[in-house]
Formats: C-alpha cells, structure tokens, sequence
C-alpha cells in the first residue's frame, strides 16, 4: 500500500485521549496505518510519499455508525408511512419489505453504504432482521459482497425475527424463521466472516430484532452463543412508549429489566438502539455493565418516538454513539447530519449546554468505536486504522466560521458531503465523488429496484 502524507490542514481533530485541534496539521499514513500526527512543520520527512494539502479543510477520524437498515432504502418517504408512529409504521411496511429479494438487498445496501461514504462515514453497523421466506438464506453475504465493493468497513449483524402475529408478536408470519434456522445461519455466518484480529474490514453480531419480534427462548440462545463464538449482541430497546407497555403486558417487566434476565447485560458484549425510555437507575447498570446505546435522533424525531436522555448515558459512563437507523425513518444515510441533529436535540432535552459540537463529534468517532468494541479505530493518532473523513470548509456557505472550523461543519454548511474519505488508507470518496461506484448508475439502478419491490407488494 502506498505512503500519503496530509498536511496544512486548516484543522486537524484527533479525538484521542487528549482530543487535540491542530491548526495546519499533518499526518503520515503508512500502508492503511497512521504512522505520525502533528503540525505540519513538525512531520518528520518521508521519501517517496503522496501528499494531499489540506488548505481549506477540517480533517477528522472517520465517522461510525452504529446502527442501521439498509433495505430500507429503497422504501423512503412512502406516503401511506409518513405520520405513523412506530407500530403503524412497521405494519404498513412489512408487507413491502416482505417482498425483498437479494437484487433489492445489494442495491439497497450499496445505496446506503454509498451515502454513509460520501457524508464522511467509514464503518457502518448494519442490522438486517427480515428474511422472507424465499430466496433470502445468503441476504448477509450480499451486504458484506456490496461492503467490500465500496471499500468499506461493515459490522454486520445477523438480525432475525421468530415471534410473528400468530404468536403475539408485531411482523408477518411469513419473515419469521424458528430459533434452530436462526441460530444455524448465525453459526455460518460468525465462522465464514467474522475477523476479530485488528484493523477487520468484516465483522459480524448477533441481533434478534426487538422484544416484540422475538421470543424469549431466542433472547437467551442468543446470549449463550455469542459468548461460545466471541461475537457481541445488538437489539432494539426502550424505542417506544407501547414497546414497554408490551414488555410489562408479556413480561411483567420493563425492556431493560426483561434484557437483563436473559442474559444480555452483564457481560459488556450488546448494544442497544433506541434507548428512549431509560430511567436513571437503568442507566448506571448500563454503565457499570458497559452496555452500550446506539442513538438515533432523526429516527426518533420523525417517528415521534422521542428524545433519548444522551446527557444521563454519558453522566453514567454508557457508551454511546450515533446512528442513522433505517432509511424509512429518516429517511437519509448522512452522518453529518445525524450528528448535527443529536447537538441540537439534546439542547431541547437537556438544556442549551446539553450537547455541544465537540461531544456530538466525539460520540460519532471515538463513542462508536466503543460500542462496537473497537480500539483500532475512532480517533486519529499512531497505530491507529487510517479511517479519515475530510471536509472542505473554504466555501461561502462557510464564510466568517474560520474562528472554529470544526463546529461550523454542524452550524453552518448547505452540503454534508466529504471531499474526500479514507477508508484503512485508501481513498473511496475523492473530490465529492465516489471512486468504485458511479453514484448515477447506482441511483437508477435503486429506483428500478423499489419500483420492481412496490410492484410485487401491489403498490
């Protein structure tokens, strides 16, 4: 690999353990690894390297996102989906996703990977629970093909849904699979791709869908065999008002407690999405156990879910970072804007000093890397992946922001578009531009994929 040299930054953000801001800074990457981080006039001189100036450009740790449903993005802004809240929701779209077929599943997930990219994204946390009953046994392997396509890093997930209406539960019966499938397909999966050693571009979990589309039995299978393979948990929890009136109805208990007595908060391997309706008690046993959330502010904003209590999480020491959850309830793949949206929500709920620019950053770099249990990546500094997200900040919309480069990206900006970024040292954004995938092409094929789902859904 090659030897690239960035330097004259007008700002560089490690967000190490010093988090430090340096004005006309530099780094030295050496076959995908940060090699050196410092002022340029301070880096020491390497023969033989490409170097990119940085004039005019604020340069950071790639962006991770935590939590997300990539199918869903051929089913955005559907009309009859619009002002439901999230059971409804569910209900109208089952029918549609239940139609998915792997063209749709890779399409959609080189739709959204492309968008994470291109907002400065580079490791993306994907959770893929519906399995139709058709043609849907490799759907996971077509993710990780369309990942490694775009050159990025990809946590997988194995979602799965086993408790369907005829059960009590919320989904369709016919994308519900019994606990012995699921569990086998896991085994596959964790064994042909999982890579626990450092700098892995593919890792998988293990991620029954939610307390409502699953059963009990699963929850605690789950939990077992993840501890057997060495492979961390995810759900969604606590998302809802009417996911915990479910809970306390089924389980006579609240989601959190009802997680706890099958096995997944105690032993610092899952993370939760959603996280709305924690109390403060529930969170200091996520801290003190490490349970991390993935926050989703757009989603719980367009779905009128609410606003999760990030302030108490970090109070408590909870791992936090963010997400952009599915693409029918954002309905966008862009991380700036995710994290944009947590500095400003949290205000409402927190106060104007409950999130400032520099935590919301540090939630969706060094925070994601800690709840999907990574050291080699989320800050900038020796030995660490080269995973780089570089935006130009010299524009008009920017003009009279040169005070503090780094949060005019969340208050100023008409675009949230890297110009370039680094995905373990190489270049997969370059100038505002895609570099493996024609973003034109792949938005045609896109819309010819969800009009064939809406077809086939009778829509």
């Amino acid at each position: 690999m090659a030897t690239w040299v960035i330097h004259h930054a007008d700002m560089l953000v490690t967000m190490d353990g010093q988090r430090r801001e340096i004005a006309d800074g530099g780094m030295i990457i050496r076959d995908g690894v940060i090699e050196a981080v410092a002022p340029t006039n301070e880096l020491p001189t390497v023969v033989e390297a490409r170097k990119i100036d940085m004039r005019g450009y604020v340069v950071m740790p790639g962006l991770i996102n935590t939590h997300h449903h990539l199918y869903q993005t051929l089913t955005r802004a559907v009309p009859a989906a619009q002002n439901a809240t999230l059971f409804n929701w569910l209900k109208t779209l089952y029918p549609i996703w239940a139609r998915m077929d792997a063209e749709a599943v890779y399409t959609s997930a080189l739709l959204g990977m492309a968008e994470l990219l291109l907002s400065g994204c580079t490791t993306a946390s994907d959770h893929l629970y519906l399995f139709p009953e058709k043609d849907s046994g490799f759907f996971i392997d077509t993710q990780i093909e369309a990942a490694r396509e775009l050159g990025m890093r990809f946590h997988a997930t194995r979602g799965s849904m086993s408790r369907g209406r005829s059960n009590g539960g919320l989904p369709p019966d016919s994308v519900v699979q019994t606990e012995d499938f699921i569990m086998k397909d896991c085994e596959r999966l964790v064994h042909k791709f999982h890579d626990a050693q450092k700098f892995a571009m593919t890792r998988m979990a293990l991620a029954p869908c939610s307390p409502f589309s699953v059963t009990t039995e699963l929850l605690k299978l789950t939990a077992v065999m993840a501890k057997k393979w060495g492979v961390r948990m995810h759900t969604h929890l606590a998302e809802t008002i009417d996911e915990e009136v479910f809970c306390r109805k089924l389980h006579k208990m609240r989601p959190l407690e009802y997680m706890e007595s099958v096995g997944w908060v105690s032993e610092g391997n899952a993370w939760f999405a959603h996280c709305v309706y924690i109390n403060e008690a529930e969170a200091k046993k996520m801290g003190k156990t490490q349970t991390g959330v993935a926050h989703c502010p757009c989603s719980n904003l367009r779905l009128g879910s609410g606003i999760a209590p990030i302030r108490m999480f970090m109070k408590h020491k909870v791992p936090v970072g963010l997400a952009v959850d599915g693409s029918a309830s954002n309905d966008s793949s862009d991380m700036l804007g995710e994290i944009r949206q947590a500095m400003l929500v949290q205000r409402v709920k927190a106060g104007v000093e409950g999130m400032s620019a520099r935590d919301a950053f540090k939630l969706a770099t060094r925070g994601g890397a800690s709840v999907l249990g990574r050291t080699d990546i989320g800050s900038i500094e020796p030995g660490k992946a080269a995973d780089i997200a570089i935006f130009d900040v010299s524009g008009l919309d920017f003009a009279g922001s040169r005070s503090d480069p780094l949060a005019s990206l969340l208050f100023c900006g008409s675009s949230h578009r890297a110009r370039y970024t680094i995905v373990n040292g190489k270049v997969v954004v370059k100038n505002g531009r895609l570099v493996n995938v024609d973003e034109f092409k792949l938005a045609e094929r896109a819309n010819k994929a969800a009009a064939a789902l809406y077809r086939k859904a009778g829509c």
